[in-house]
């Protein structure tokens, strides 16, 4: 035999005896695999408990495997509610209390849900704090309209239109300067800065003009006058009288001290303002 058909027949003894070796090892690894399974069936029939227990995390995997991370960028779902509730249904509150939000709702054209937020919360603290809720609300009806993101060309801010800046002590603890456009946040602290005018001034009058920074101008522009003539009107409104919700003037509010300067002297304004922070800032 010729060294070439050595090779040949030596690679066919190979070949075969690799074969061999495959098909025995294939053939006992099935055989073990069903031995396996045969276990597994009889184990599975004498404990339930177990079949269940399988069961459970073979759902829970495919479950997982259904709702892959790509697919979660898709969809925004809540399934909590916002920490606090930004409106309240008028017809759970009392009835002087929803008259007054549906008569502010119709006048300054705002849903009476929020609304209904800030007359519950300005009672609740008008009776914690001595002042009539309905004037509460007739400075926030003047200052803002109820526009919680109101701003002056001051800085003033929010419902209150609270000197954020002047009163960033008041803001402390309840969540920095940022909390002045939270609308119950930035009511309680205008009533503080209120109660404080009001305590200066001796005279709700004179609180008020404290209020809009006016104490030492001749004149605050009208502003007492229109707070005084609002709360007179929610007062009607609460206690059951008709009052006519005639729509305000299209314009926001802004502070009576600017109001107060003369056309003729465009500085002036800049000079009240400035005035309207010192007075406060000494609260």
């Amino acid at each position: 035999m010729t060294a070439t058909g050595k090779l040949a027949s030596g690679l066919r003894a190979v070949a075969s005896t690799l074969t061999n070796a495959f098909l025995k090892t294939t053939h006992n690894s099935f055989a073990l695999l069903g031995l396996a399974v045969a276990c597994l069936v009889i184990t599975l029939s004498a404990r339930p408990d177990l079949r269940l227990q399988g069961e459970a995390h073979l759902r829970g995997w495919l479950e997982a495997r259904q709702s892959a991370p790509g697919d979660a960028e898709d969809t925004l779902e809540f399934d909590e509610p916002s920490e606090r509730a930004l409106a309240a249904d008028p017809q759970g509150l009392p009835q002087e209390q929803a008259r007054v939000a549906y008569w502010l709702s119709k006048k300054y054209r705002v849903a009476p849900e929020p609304l209904s937020l800030l007359v519950g919360e300005a009672y609740e603290i008008g009776s914690k704090t001595k002042l009539d809720p309905t004037l509460i609300l007739a400075v926030m009806a003047i200052e803002s309209r109820f526009n919680p993101f109101a701003q002056s060309a001051v800085g003033a801010q929010g419902l209150m239109q609270v000197m954020t800046r002047v009163h960033t002590d008041k803001y402390e603890n309840v969540g920095g300067h940022l909390a002045a456009f939270d609308p119950v946040t930035n009511l309680r602290v205008g009533v503080q800065v209120l109660q404080e005018c009001i305590r200066r001034a001796g005279s709700l009058e004179g609180g008020l003009r404290y209020y809009v920074g006016a104490a030492n101008l001749e004149t605050d522009g009208g502003y007492a006058a229109k707070v005084l003539a609002e709360h007179f009107r929610l007062r009607q409104v609460a206690s059951g009288r008709g009052v006519r919700a005639a729509p305000p003037a299209p314009t926001l509010a802004t502070k009576a001290a600017d109001a107060a300067a003369p056309a003729a002297a465009p500085a002036a304004p800049v000079a009240a303002a400035t005035e309207k922070v010192a007075l406060l800032s000494e609260l």
